[in-house]
């Protein structure tokens, strides 16, 4: 896309940007940025208008430019528009979610994504980050079985004596905490997964960080540490009887976030998801594959779903050398481990849950052949 030139930023101009925290304190603009519209600006854009919020990207409207005539001197002074459209690459949100996504991101409010198993709550997460320029930390829940192990855990190695030695280790979790009050220019997305699958009173150690209070106890310094404007915390749950070693979460804990409800891609789009991720795949026989997890995750008769990593197991499958060139006679192989193999019980065992995936997926597979060509 290269550099904007100055005949294209003319004054009166709208564009689409992204400001952070002017580092010039001695500035009396406290916001800048360096594109606009994903171009690098010809000179340095700066904002003093208290409607542009640092990190949040924004349309804006140019004001001035000073020194024109110069390439190393000079700025563009810039006014807020309004918001700019928000915009995730790479990943499909229902639209009505997306719109409260970006009202709960802008407002800086936990979040909280509930949905089955591989409906893209961590991939969606991660592109937010990317999308709004913030610093992506992933923590697994799972881990955690005290209320210190959010932050710190204990690990055993040797010394240099050779001796075993103990020692206190950070986190993820807690090393961005203290990074973000020590760059308050950058902004940091911490990303829960799993919340539920620690015990409630483990959890609790996370109640202030995620209130008013915004703070937690460091395990190692043995202090309070304030948790800076920068942070953003966003968790994600698998709710429900089939999911094993998860624990419900409380009203209270509830109260802490913003709910958002996610469910599994509409066909279309994961069709599109996969043939952009599998080109060597025809387009049919990815529908056929994305049918057929369909019928799976409707059936009455299961209570798990399917995940989205199953049909892009499928697909890693038949693409291969081994199988490219026998992919029609190979799918339904492929099918009794990456679909029937997620459930309990055997493909061929007509009574368990797998052998019903198994019978949901032949039915399939007889109507395919029976329906003629398109």
């Amino acid at each position: 896309m290269g550099k904007l030139t100055l005949e294209e930023v003319k004054v009166g101009g709208v564009f689409e940007t992204t400001f952070w925290k002017n580092p010039d304190d001695a500035s009396s603009y406290p916001l800048r940025a360096t594109h606009l519209d994903g171009r690098r600006a010809p000179k340095v854009v700066l904002s003093k208008d208290p409607r542009v919020v640092a990190g949040v990207p924004c349309r804006v409207r140019v004001a001035a430019i000073t020194k024109p005539e110069r390439s190393d001197h000079g700025i563009i002074e810039a006014t807020y528009s309004g918001p700019a459209p928000f915009k995730l690459e790479g990943v499909y949100v229902d639209p009505i979610v997306a719109r409260k996504l970006q009202v709960l991101l802008e407002s800086g409010l936990n979040i909280l994504l509930d949905g089955p198993q591989g409906c893209g709550k961590t991939t969606l997460t991660r592109s937010i980050a990317q999308t709004l320029g913030m610093e992506f930390v992933f923590f697994n829940c799972g881990a955690v079985v005290e209320a210190t192990d959010f932050f710190a855990t204990i690990q055993v190695r040797a010394g240099d004596s050779g001796q075993p030695v103990t020692s206190f280790v950070k986190t993820e979790v807690l090393e961005a905490l203290e990074r973000a009050g020590a760059e308050p220019e950058k902004r940091f997305l911490v990303f829960l997964d799993e919340l539920n699958r620690c015990q409630e009173s483990a959890r609790n150690a996370l109640m202030p960080a995620l209130d008013s209070s915004r703070r937690v106890f460091h395990p190692i310094d043995n202090r309070f540490l304030a948790i800076s404007d920068n942070v953003q915390f966003i968790a994600a749950v698998n709710r429900g009887a089939e999911f094993s070693g998860t624990f419900g979460i409380d009203a209270a804990q509830l109260d802490r976030f913003a709910p958002l409800q996610m469910g599994y891609l509409p066909a279309d789009e994961e069709v599109k998801l996969l043939r952009g991720r599998h080109p060597e795949l025809g387009q049919a026989l990815v529908e056929r594959i994305v049918a057929i997890a369909d019928a799976v995750r409707n059936s009455a008769e299961l209570e798990a779903g399917l995940s989205v990593r199953a049909t892009e197991e499928v697909c890693v499958y038949l693409k291969h050398p081994l199988m490219l060139a026998e992919q029609q006679r190979m799918l339904p192989e492929v099918l009794k481990s990456s679909f029937c193999g997620r459930f309990g019980g055997r493909w061929d065992d007509a009574t368990t849950d797998a052998g019903a995936v198994w019978a949901l997926v032949q039915r399939e597979l007889m109507d395919a052949q029976a329906r003629p060509p398109t």
